[in-house]
């Protein structure tokens, strides 16, 4: 099955289905190596005070 016909069968399942896939591949992206080496990065900023606030965050996604 190639990339475009599983695309294709996605957006034809319902949301809760939908769902479902799109939380299989966070699992699938969070357990590879430089995903774990990019949170750990992260959480290092923010426990050194380099994190920004909930207004910075917004600001910065134009919410």
């Amino acid at each position: 099955m190639s990339v475009e016909e599983v695309k294709e069968r996605i957006a034809k399942m319902n949301a809760r289905q939908r769902r479902e896939i799109q939380l299989f591949l966070i699992q699938l992206r969070s357990e590879t190596p430089a995903w774990k080496k990019e949170t750990a990065r992260r959480n290092r900023e923010l426990l050194a005070g380099k994190g920004i606030s909930l207004t910075e965050a917004r600001k910065r996604l134009g919410v």
